[in-house]
């Protein structure tokens, strides 16, 4: 256990060290965060509209933070390439992450071609219907994608690697809450960078 508990803390410091640089990218992670726990709330409720929530508002201002707003130069504080860091991201790098956006993208536009997805959904009769299938659709591309990249983990590294990457991930917008809960303040004081020092270890 305690081999486990210092795993995700290595994952989260490394997460944070070399992909979280702009107060922008914070901010909107904490925006993510808050809403992600607004849709693990729906969904013990209502599973489709949790998942609306989840990828209209989490990942797209999740992953806009990572795609427009960090900075993808070498990263002078952990003396490291963008190159570098694609590379040994434990999760999804910028180009894998295009491939998993791709798919829900193409989710509603699968649906809409096809209301009923070769049989599986009985056909919507409005748009209220058609989110909902939306909705569900992205559900299952959101923890096919979690269970996808765990599973991969487990051969390419292992199983430990895989499950506390799983972890990580479930409980990221709890830990970026904590992490990045002053970062539209220091935003506000135009800090478009957080000041870094020596970014080795993480805080004990």
């Amino acid at each position: 256990m305690q081999d486990f508990l210092t795993q995700l803390k290595i994952q989260r410091w490394d997460d944070h060290r070399y992909y979280h640089h702009s107060r922008i990218n914070q901010s909107l992670h904490l925006l993510s965060a808050i809403s992600f726990l607004v849709a693990y709330a729906l969904l013990f409720k209502d599973p489709a509209i949790a998942a609306l929530v989840a990828w209209l508002v989490s990942m797209t201002s999740r992953q806009a933070g990572h795609f427009f707003f960090e900075p993808l130069g070498y990263d002078h504080v952990n003396k490291a390439t963008h190159e570098y860091k694609e590379e040994i991201k434990v999760g999804y790098n910028l180009q894998r992450k295009v491939v998993l956006m791709a798919i829900w993208a193409a989710a509603p536009v699968a649906l809409w071609i096809d209301p009923t997805l070769f049989g599986y959904f009985e056909p919507s009769s409005g748009m209220e219907a058609f989110m909902r299938h939306t909705g569900e659709l992205w559900l299952f591309v959101g923890v096919g994608g979690l269970i996808f990249r765990t599973v991969h983990l487990f051969f390419i590294k292992d199983v430990m690697s895989g499950l506390v990457w799983m972890t990580k991930i479930i409980t990221d917008p709890f830990h970026d809450i904590k992490l990045y809960y002053k970062a539209p303040l220091a935003l506000m004081r135009g800090e478009l960078i957080e000041p870094r020092g020596n970014m080795d270890h993480a805080p004990t």
